[in-house]
C-alpha cells in the first residue's frame, strides 16, 4: 500500500473516530425528550465562582458530563427576559420573532409582550395574570417545529414562575405553558392552551396550597430559593404527569428559573441571597436530572442549559471597589430633554411617551395634535440625546445603518429592532451605568445592555449524543435551536438565523 494511501485511510478513520457525535446522528435517531432550562440572570461566570460548592449532581454533572461553550454572546440589544427567552426557542432576534422587550407598543399603545385579552385564565379568576398567550411572538419555536415534523404528535410543555418564561420557549403549538399565580398560590394557564387543568397540575396545585413555606412568603415567593423548588415540582409532575419521553416520538420540556432574577435585582450579584439562591438551584437541577433519569433513561435525553441574560454588579459595589460604575436616570434624561426644547417647542407636555431599555418612544399622537416643531422630531430628541454626558452613543433607528457607531454596537442594535414596536431612538450608555430605580433597589442590580457583564450567559448541552468538552469559540444565544434542530433533524424554526454548532 502506498503511503499516500495509508495516510488517507488513517485519517477518514480518525474523523469516524474524533467526529462529534451529534454529526454521527443518523436521520431516525432521536432523544426521546428534549430538555430546555434557563436560568433567568445567570451571569456565565456564576458558573466558576460557585464550582466548587456545587453538588456533584447538579451543576458540575452538566459540566463534567456535558459540552460548554464558554463564549456564549447575546447578539442584540437589550438583553431582557422576555427577548432572552423569545431568541433561545426561536433561534434569532428581535427584528425576526417580534418580542422586543418585556413591554413595548403595538399601534402606538403599550403591551406585556404575552398579553392576550381574547383569551381567559385556567386554574384561577385572576385576569391580570392569567390572560396570557404567545399571540406577540411573529417566529416559531424549536416546539413548534416538533410538533410539526411529528404532526402533532410530540408534546410540548412549557413550566416557570413567569407567564412568559413558559409561554415564549413553549412557542405557539405547545400543548401547554404554566405560570404562578402568585395571589392565589397556583400553577394556571390559560383558555389560548385548554379549557381545565390536567389532574396531575390539580394535584400539585393542592400541595401548593397546603404548603406552609409558601403561606409565609405570600406574594414574594420569588425572593426565596422556593421559587426554585416549586419550579422543580411542577417541572416534575408535567415530565410524570405527561408522560414525557415515554411515546414513540420526541417531547419537550421547557422550564426555566426566575427566583434568581428575582433575587438579583433585589440584592445583585454577591451576597448571602444570592449565594443561597444559586447554591440551592444547585440542588434543584440535580433532582431534576434524577426525575429525568428515572423517567426517560440516563443518555436518553438532549439537554441544554443557559440563561436569558445576565446582569452589571451594583454600581455602589463597583464603586467602593474603584471601579467604574454608577445608576442612569432615564427620568433625569427626560428632565434634560424637555428643558433645553423648550426655546424650540414651549411648554406643550409629554412629548416623549416612555423610555424603556434604553430606547425612546415618542409620543406622535401627542405631538401630531400639537403641532410641534416643523423641524424632525425625531432628530431633535436625538441630539440632545446626545449631549448626556453618560450617553456614549446614540442613533435614530430609522438611520441606524448610516450612524457613525462601532458595528458591533450597530449589528446588535438592529437586530434587537422590530419595526412600530421598538421606539424611535436608541442610546448606549457606559459599561456598567444602568437604568436605576423601578427595577433594582439600592444594593440590587438590573440588565439590558450589550456589554458582557449583561450578554455574556452560559451554554452548556447535555446527554443524549453529546459528548464531554468545553470549546472558548464565540457562540450566540441564537444558536440553541440551530443546533438542537440539526441534532434532531427537523426543520429550524422559521426565522432561525443561528449556526448549528458542533461539538469539537
Amino acid at each position: 500500500m502506498k503511503k499516500k494511501s495509508f495516510v488517507f485511510i488513517v485519517c477518514c478513520l480518525l474523523t469516524v473516530v474524533c467526529c462529534p457525535l451529534s454529526a454521527q446522528t443518523s436521520f431516525g435517531e432521536r432523544p426521546k425528550l428534549v430538555v430546555g432550562i434557563v436560568v433567568d440572570q445567570m451571569r456565565w461566570d456564576y458558573l466558576s465562582r460557585y464550582y466548587e460548592q456545587f453538588t456533584d449532581g447538579g451543576f458540575r454533572r452538566l459540566l463534567g458530563e456535558g459540552y460548554s461553550y464558554n463564549n456564549c454572546l447575546i447578539n442584540y440589544v437589550p438583553t431582557v427576559t422576555a427577548i432572552g427567552h423569545a431568541s433561545i426557542y426561536t433561534g434569532t432576534t428581535p427584528a425576526f420573532h417580534g418580542i422586543c422587550g418585556n413591554n413595548f407598543y403595538i399601534d402606538e399603545e403599550k403591551v406585556y409582550c404575552v398579553s392576550d385579552p381574547t383569551v381567559e385564565p385556567v386554574g384561577s379568576d385572576n385576569r391580570k395574570d392569567g390572560c396570557m398567550s404567545p399571540v406577540n411572538l411573529v417566529a416559531t419555536t424549536i416546539g413548534d417545529q416538533l410538533r410539526l415534523h411529528t404532526d402533532f404528535r410530540s408534546k410540548v410543555i412549557g413550566v416557570s414562575y413567569k407567564d412568559r418564561a413558559a409561554i415564549l420557549p413553549a412557542g405557539h403549538a405547545a400543548n401547554a405553558a404554566y405560570w404562578l399565580d402568585r395571589k392565589n398560590r397556583q400553577f394556571i394557564t390559560s383558555t389560548y392552551y385548554m379549557q381545565e387543568l390536567p389532574e396531575w397540575a390539580k394535584a400539585y396545585n393542592c400541595e401548593l396550597i397546603k404548603n406552609e413555606e409558601f403561606k409565609r412568603v405570600g406574594k414574594d415567593v420569588g425572593l426565596y430559593p422556593l421559587c426554585g423548588h416549586i419550579t422543580t415540582d411542577m417541572a416534575i409532575a408535567a415530565l410524570k404527569g405527561e408522560q414525557l419521553g415515554k411515546g414513540d416520538v420526541t417531547d419537550m420540556l421547557c422550564v426555566s428559573y426566575s427566583q434568581t432574577d428575582v433575587i438579583g435585582h433585589k440584592y445583585s450579584t454577591r451576597g448571602e441571597h444570592t449565594n443561597e439562591a444559586y447554591l440551592e438551584l444547585d440542588k434543584d437541577i440535580a433532582r431534576l436530572l434524577s426525575a429525568l433519569d428515572e423517567q426517560v433513561g440516563r443518555g436518553q435525553y438532549l439537554l441544554f442549559l443557559t440563561a436569558d441574560h445576565g446582569g452589571a454588579h451594583n454600581w455602589k459595589f463597583m464603586q467602593d471597589h474603584k471601579l467604574s460604575a454608577a445608576p442612569f436616570w432615564s427620568d433625569h434624561l427626560k428632565e434634560q430633554i424637555y428643558e433645553e426644547s423648550r426655546n424650540d417647542i414651549g411648554d406643550e407636555g409629554d412629548f416623549i411617551g416612555d423610555i424603556m431599555d434604553c430606547r425612546i418612544f415618542l409620543d406622535w399622537k401627542h405631538i401630531r395634535e400639537h403641532g410641534l416643531i416643523t423641524a424632525d422630531m425625531t432628530h431633535h430628541v436625538l441630539n440632545l440625546v446626545r449631549k448626556h454626558q453618560d450617553v456614549i452613543f446614540a442613533a435614530a433607528y430609522e438611520d441606524l445603518a448610516t450612524t457613525a457607531m462601532p458595528p458591533i454596537l450597530r449589528e446588535r442594535a438592529l437586530l434587537g429592532y422590530y419595526p412600530g414596536r421598538s421606539g424611535d431612538i436608541i442610546y448606549i450608555p457606559k459599561p456598567n451605568f444602568y437604568e436605576y430605580g423601578s427595577w433594582s433597589s439600592p444594593i440590587g442590580t438590573t440588565h439590558g445592555l450589550w456589554n458582557p457583564h449583561d450578554a455574556h450567559i452560559p451554554m452548556v448541552f447535555f446527554g443524549w449524543k453529546v459528548p464531554h468538552g468545553e470549546n472558548p469559540r464565540e457562540t450566540h444565544i441564537t444558536d440553541f435551536a440551530a443546533t438542537v434542530c440539526a441534532m434532531l433533524h427537523i426543520q429550524q424554526p422559521n426565522a432561525c438565523i443561528g449556526e448549528a454548532l458542533r461539538f469539537e
